[in-house]
């Protein structure tokens, strides 16, 4: 401390081997009040966040750490002013207060300075241990019930997922906050730096819960905190237009639904879209038709769709991948299961076919045909449709000419197959007619970049052009 000025230097404490450790939230601000172990700044390394305290309690006269910069042991993290050196004169301290031990966190040692003196026949205050929560409020720490959040939340708010709480992208001093109120950080969404949750964040949360509002669902599908709820599509009375009917929906609609919209809201969908010369493919299958038939088996297109989209992934593994629930890594599978949509009168299922890579046309074939008769006739069994690691949705039998599919979650690509159609395509120097397939690429863009879904479809076209490559023997 300089004794002159009454300044103090706060600097960063021993952070061990680690150096440039980023600055992602400046807690603190020029005028802001703290006391000894008030969190100052969060630093996050890539092993753990951890949250610089002060040294010294006084007043804020400058912060040398900036969101978004990078400090290393010894740098100068802010500096204060010390209580009583040179501040501006305030009304002195009730005796109690003054006399109060010292406080052990932060919310302890700020809440004498934030409450008005007992009158002297209240009972004695609690141990710091038991003061009651408190948040930060013009750089102070105020009890939250002097900022409208009740002290009893604990029964409103659902049980901490203890998973999904470490999981939750949040600094240690957030963590114990939320902790201290009770709250789930798995439901918490986050508006900080890099949507790190905030304590501003977690007070929100509060109110909401305690002013009637639902908890947010837990974590979605890839690995993202709870989101606010999406606005609701008004009510509408159809019965004053006219008259009506209700008609339920299958079992397997109101299942579907629900996540065909969770893969909708939750994903970032990109459709890619090209098409597939299978001029010699329809050829090779008409002339095989005779030799399948002898084999038990229906040679349809999609036999040969599937034996590409093997290829294809083989090619490009990242399709054959699955977002983990942290967000920042992938789940590679060494597998390669493959799910087909097929319309059914109760509606539509995917069952998936497994192991797709071990099988040629003709037992690529034979596992659909099983497949499909189980689907419509309603048989599948809860294993015939779990496990899929891309899915591949042909409405060719039916028609269109593209579409954009919806991916099955948490696979991170679906193929779309439209009705072929004999086209004039310009080829070595004059137009001939050739039989085109429509396809759509569906793809998470969080997983695959536009340039790797074009040069899969670009192969996936070119496999499918060169069908006599798809009747090689799997080893």
């Amino acid at each position: 401390m300089n004794a002159a000025t009454g300044l103090v230097e706060v600097r960063v404490p021993d952070l061990g081997n680690f150096k440039d450790v980023a600055v992602i939230e400046v807690l603190v601000k020029p005028g802001d009040s703290v006391g000894v172990d008030t969190p100052l700044v969060t630093l996050e390394s890539d092993k753990a966040a951890m949250d610089v305290p002060s040294t010294a309690s006084g007043v804020i006269e400058k912060i040398h750490a900036t969101k978004g910069g990078t400090l290393n042991s010894g740098d100068l993290l802010a500096t204060l002013r010390a209580d009583g050196a040179g501040a501006p004169a305030a009304a002195a301290p009730a005796p109690a207060a003054a006399a109060a031990p010292p406080a052990t966190s932060p919310a302890a040692s700020a809440a004498p300075a934030a409450r008005p003196a007992p009158p002297p026949q209240a009972a004695p205050a609690p141990p710091p241990a038991a003061a009651p929560p408190a948040e930060r409020s013009g750089g102070k720490l105020v009890p939250l019930s002097q900022l409208g959040v009740p002290t009893s939340y604990r029964q409103d708010l659902a049980p901490i997922d203890e998973p999904g709480f470490s999981r939750a992208h949040a600094g240690p001093s957030v963590r114990r906050f939320a902790r201290e109120l009770g709250v789930n950080l798995a439901q918490v969404a986050g508006h900080g730096f890099k949507d790190r949750i905030t304590h501003e964040d977690v007070k929100a949360f509060v109110k909401h819960v305690l002013g009637g509002g639902a908890p947010a669902a837990g974590a979605a599908a890839g690995g993202a905190a709870a989101r606010p709820a999406l606005p609701e599509v008004p009510p509408v009375d159809f019965a004053q237009f006219g008259p009506t009917a209700l008609e339920p929906l299958s079992r397997i609609q109101r299942i579907s639904g629900s996540r065909l919209h969770a893969s909708w809201v939750n994903i970032p969908h990109v459709t890619q879209f090209d098409e597939a010369d299978i001029t010699e493919l329809e050829q090779l299958r008409a002339s095989l038709k005779d030799k399948a038939q002898a084999a038990g088996v229906k040679l349809t297109p999609l036999a040969f769709i599937m034996r590409a989209c093997v290829k294809a992934l083989q090619e490009f593994p990242r399709f054959n991948t699955a977002l983990a629930p942290d967000g920042a890594n992938l789940i590679v599978r060494k597998y390669l299961h493959l799910g087909f949509a097929a319309d059914t009168p109760n509606g539509l299922v995917v069952p998936v076919v497994r192991d797709a890579d071990r099988k040629d046309i003709y037992a690529l074939a034979r596992a659909l045909g099983t497949l499909a008769d189980k689907a419509r006739q309603g048989k599948l069994a809860p294993a015939d449709m779990q496990g899929g690691c891309f899915t591949i949705s042909s409405l060719g039998g039916i028609g269109g000419t593209a579409f954009t599919p919806i991916i099955n979650a948490p696979e991170v690509a679906i193929l779309g197959v439209s009705r072929s159609s004999m086209r004039p395509i310009y080829k070595e120097g004059g137009f001939v007619p050739r039989l085109m397939l429509p396809l759509s690429l569906s793809y998470d863009h969080r997983v695959i970049d536009g340039a790797m879904a074009a040069r899969f479809t670009t192969f996936l076209a070119h496999t499918l052009a060169e069908a006599r490559a798809l009747l090689e023997a799997v080893l």
